[in-house]
């Protein structure tokens, strides 16, 4: 790559960075007007990132306020002494009685996870976890799959092909670890719609977060039956 590209590419990056970045505090301030009103004790964290040193990682619940304990179920290992419990556990799987008693919240929460757990079925059982693990409220955020861009690999519109036909293109240009489903499977508004009706789940809403007049962000915000 010649060094004029290099600098167009870092340019191209920064940018999107700088982007993604605003649109963590548009997601955080929908949250905090969600919850202002609300009298809750502790929060779960579902989908926690082991990585302390990129300040965009675990950044909605690490800026909630007025929480007396944070938890966090994943698969990865958390060390931080910020999540008070703690799970090493896929979100996918059936849970035991006591991990339910154990980590169920007033709040649980999920921000960019749920496209990264595997095929739509897989999607569902987090969803159904999600509830399950719910005192009162949860939050579930992902990335809308029809943004013209794919924040994940940055480059425009391919990911509104079918998504054989996209997985096929990832592979060819380089991104063979997000062309498997089990790592990237993007969701748009009517597939979190059709997931909460597959559960029978109807006291949610979804709110967004635009980016070039599209919807970037998802959020769907949900009440425990």
């Amino acid at each position: 790559m010649s060094s004029k590209n290099k600098i167009y590419s870092n340019f191209h990056l920064s940018f999107i960075d700088k982007i993604t970045h605003k649109k963590r505090k548009e997601i955080l301030k929908v949250i905090d007007n969600f919850l202002k009103d609300k009298n809750l004790k502790d929060v779960l964290d579902i989908g926690t990132t082991e990585d302390t040193e990129n300040p965009s990682s675990n950044f909605i619940v690490r800026n909630l306020k007025n929480f007396e304990l944070y938890k966090s179920i994943t698969d990865q290992k958390i060390d931080s002494n910020f999540f008070r419990k703690k799970l090493q556990k896929s979100i996918t799987e059936n849970f035991l009685e006591a991990d339910l008693d154990e980590f169920k919240s007033d709040l649980v929460i999920s921000n960019a996870t749920i496209e990264h757990v595997g095929s739509f079925e897989n999607q569902v059982k987090m969803c159904e976890n999600i509830i399950n693990l719910s005192k009162k409220y949860f939050i579930i955020i992902t990335p809308n799959r029809f943004h013209p861009i794919d924040f994940h690999t940055k480059i425009p519109f391919l990911h509104w092909l079918p998504k054989k036909i996209h997985r096929i293109f990832l592979s060819l240009l380089g991104f063979k670890i997000l062309s498997k489903e089990e790592n990237l499977n993007l969701l748009s508004h009517n597939d979190l719609i059709l997931i909460m009706k597959k559960l029978d789940h109807s006291n949610f809403s979804i709110k967004s977060i635009h980016f070039l007049l599209f919807k970037s962000n998802l959020i769907l915000i949900g009440n425990k039956n």
